[in-house]
């Protein structure tokens, strides 16, 4: 009597694959267990509501802007003069011009910064860059990510502080505009803070 060997062989995984399996499942877990929903590719929250009255005219400004923005999700393009390419700071960048508070890009006088760090650059030039620990952001303050994180470098706008929590609007996550709540204490991805111009 004959055993059929190669039909018991064929049911059997080969050992690479449920090891491949098994790391690739692991490392999917770790990053959505790890990384900050702003790099996650599904909106966390609604656009929170916002006491106007309770801020001043340029922050009441860039609140409504960053609102109206996020209802209609424009394409990353339009906030960077057709240019497609990263657009987080083109947003931010786009936000303050509207709201009749202009960035001046420090390499070209533009109104559009296109870099995180650039735009750090120009907080700073103008003395309105602030460190974690040292400074409470406040509506309308600009968040500054740094690039050691595996997503790159990032930036968008808060619009509610409550203690060591803030919610943000950004530009360019998972390609859109979606809002977040920020524990910016202890987010090590925090450069720092661009101050609302007064």
């Amino acid at each position: 009597m004959s055993i059929d060997t190669t039909s018991r062989t064929r049911r059997r995984w080969p050992l690479w694959v449920v090891v491949c399996t098994a790391v690739v499942v692991v490392v999917a877990v770790g990053v959505l267990w790890l990384a900050p929903s702003r790099y996650l590719p599904w909106d966390t929250e609604a656009f929170p509501e916002v006491n106007a009255s309770e801020l001043t005219d340029g922050q009441a400004r860039v609140v409504e802007l960053l609102r109206a923005e996020h209802e209609q999700q424009r394409p990353g393009t339009f906030y960077a003069e057709g240019v497609d390419e990263a657009w987080c700071a083109n947003f931010v960048s786009w936000i303050m011009k509207e709201a009749d508070m202009p960035l001046s890009n420090p390499h070209s006088g533009s109104w559009r910064i296109p870099g995180v760090y650039t735009l750090q650059e120009y907080y700073q030039e103008q003395g309105r860059f602030e460190t974690v620990g040292d400074y409470t952001p406040s509506v309308g303050d600009v968040v500054l990510y740094d690039n050691t994180s595996w997503a790159g470098q990032h930036t968008n706008v808060i619009v509610a502080v409550d203690g060591d929590e803030a919610v943000t609007v950004g530009g360019n996550e998972a390609g859109k505009i979606r809002v977040h709540t920020l524990h910016y204490a202890s987010d090590s991805g925090v450069v720092g803070f661009g101050r609302l111009q007064s």
